[in-house]
């Protein structure tokens, strides 16, 4: 069943504005995630390598903290890119009314 809502969601929702279905989202999106897991890795080893944390117990700190970092870079990327979309999707119903005026206001002048 999950199955037919995956279908009928991705056959009709291919026109609606989404990050999905953004051309630059998804892969800006991507890279927030990369860039903050490793840096949360690095930084989270670091500070327990620091801190005189056992090896063992830095590099499970550390992958906790890449986990955590990489989440919160996915929820942050995904919400600016919400916006983002909304936004572009404004700019361009605002130039189709625009242009639409502009066509309306040479049909009616005489010529």
């Amino acid at each position: 069943m999950a199955d037919k809502r995956r279908a009928s969601r991705s056959d009709g929702d291919a026109t609606l504005p989404s990050v999905a279905n953004h051309p630059r989202a998804g892969a800006q999106i991507a890279r927030a995630k990369a860039w903050g897991g490793l840096g949360g890795f690095l930084l989270v080893g670091f500070l327990s390598w620091r801190a005189g944390v056992p090896a063992a117990d830095a590099l499970l700190r550390a992958i906790a903290g890449g986990v955590v970092v990489y989440l919160a870079a996915w929820a942050c990327a995904v919400t600016i890119w919400r916006h983002l979309v909304i936004a572009e999707l404004r700019a361009v119903r605002a130039l189709q009314a625009q242009r639409a005026q502009a066509s309306r206001a040479r049909a009616d002048e005489p010529a």
